[in-house]
C-alpha cells in the first residue's frame, strides 16, 4: 500500500511500488510543491518559497480559480487578487480516495476559503482536487459544483513550475505550432510559426484554443529525448512562461536569482474567455504529467 504522511500544514504520498517516487502537498493552497520519480525532482521550488501559509508559494503547482491574472472586468472577480483566492485558502484534506494509483483529495468551498477575499464572490461552491501519484506520472485533476441557484464565471489554470535539470537553453517546447497566442509583455497578438519554442529571453505568452488532442512536450534540444510531456483534458489553453534575468531578479521571493536556468512553466487552463457554471452543474479538468 502506498504511505502517507500527514502533519497540520501538509501531506506526503509515497508510491507502493517505489519508495523513492513521491509528492508532497501543502494544504495551503492544496499546492503540489514536490514530485520526485525515482528520487528525481520534477517540479521546480523557489529556494525562497514560503511554505508557513503567509502567501502563495513561489514554484511546484499553484492553482488558479476564479480569476486568471487581475480581472479589471467582471462585477466580482475584479475585487479579487490577481489568479483568485484559491492558492490563498488553507484546503481540506480529504485522505486516499484511490489505492492505486494512489490518490489523495482536497476539498475547497465557501465555509474553508480565505474568509477576507471570499466576501467579494458571493456564490457557493465545491472543489474536489485529486492528486494522482502514478509509478512514472502525475496526474492532477478538478472538479468544480456550483452549489448556488445561479450560474457563475471562472478561469481555472495549474501553475505548473516544471524543474529543468539541464540549462533552460538546452530545452525546447513542441506542439504549439501554428497556435494564436497573446504576448503578456508586449501586449500583441500573433501565431506561433515555431514548431521548437526556445527560450532564451523572458517569456510570458499564451496559447489559446490548443487542440487538447495536442500533448505539449518539453524536449531536449541535442537529443530530441523527452524531459516533461503534458496530457490536458478540457483545458484548451496553455500559458509558458520564464522570467529569464531582469525579472527574476525583482521578485522578493524568486531565488536563487539564476533559476531561471532551471524552470520552465507551461500552465494549462481555460483562460481565453470565462467559464460559465450553471447552478447545480460540474465542471472538470485535468493535467497528466510524464
Amino acid at each position: 500500500m502506498a504511505s502517507i504522511k500527514e502533519t497540520s500544514s501538509i501531506v506526503t504520498l509515497t508510491h507502493p511500488d517505489n519508495k523513492e517516487t513521491s509528492v508532497t502537498i501543502l494544504k495551503y493552497g492544496a499546492t503540489v510543491y514536490s514530485w520526485k520519480r525515482e528520487g528525481v525532482e520534477q517540479l521546480w521550488l523557489s529556494s525562497a518559497a514560503k511554505l508557513d501559509g503567509s502567501k502563495p508559494v513561489r514554484g511546484g503547482i499553484p492553482l488558479v480559480f476564479p480569476a486568471f491574472g487581475k480581472n479589471t472586468t467582471d462585477k466580482y472577480l475584479k475585487d479579487l487578487p490577481q489568479h483568485g483566492f484559491a492558492r490563498n485558502s488553507n484546503w481540506t484534506f480529504k485522505g486516499i480516495v484511490r489505492s492505486y494509483p494512489p490518490t489523495v483529495q482536497f476539498e475547497l468551498n465557501e465555509g474553508n476559503a480565505n474568509r477576507e477575499l471570499i466576501k467579494a464572490w458571493p456564490y457557493k461552491f465545491t472543489i474536489l482536487y485529486n492528486i494522482e501519484l502514478g509509478y512514472d506520472h502525475l496526474k492532477t485533476s478538478v472538479d468544480i459544483r456550483n452549489e448556488s441557484d445561479v450560474p457563475f464565471d471562472f478561469n481555472w489554470l495549474f501553475h505548473t513550475y516544471y524543474n529543468i535539470q539541464d540549462s533552460i537553453e538546452n530545452v525546447y517546447v513542441h506542439g504549439l505550432e501554428n497556435q494564436a497566442t497573446h504576448d503578456n509583455i508586449t501586449g500583441k497578438a500573433a501565431v506561433e510559426k515555431n514548431a521548437e519554442v526556445i527560450i532564451d529571453r523572458e517569456v510570458d505568452r499564451r496559447y489559446l484554443n490548443v487542440d487538447v488532442k495536442e500533448n505539449i512536450t518539453i524536449l531536449n534540444k541535442k537529443t530530441n529525448q523527452l524531459v516533461h510531456g503534458l496530457i490536458r483534458e478540457n483545458l484548451s489553453d496553455a500559458v509558458v512562461w520564464n522570467p529569464w534575468i531582469k525579472k527574476s531578479a525583482g521578485m522578493g521571493d524568486f531565488e536563487p536569482k539564476d533559476g531561471y536556468k532551471n524552470m520552465l512553466c507551461v500552465e494549462p487552463g481555460h483562460i481565453h474567455d470565462l467559464v460559465t457554471l450553471r447552478a447545480k452543474q460540474k465542471w472538470s479538468a485535468s493535467q497528466y504529467m510524464y
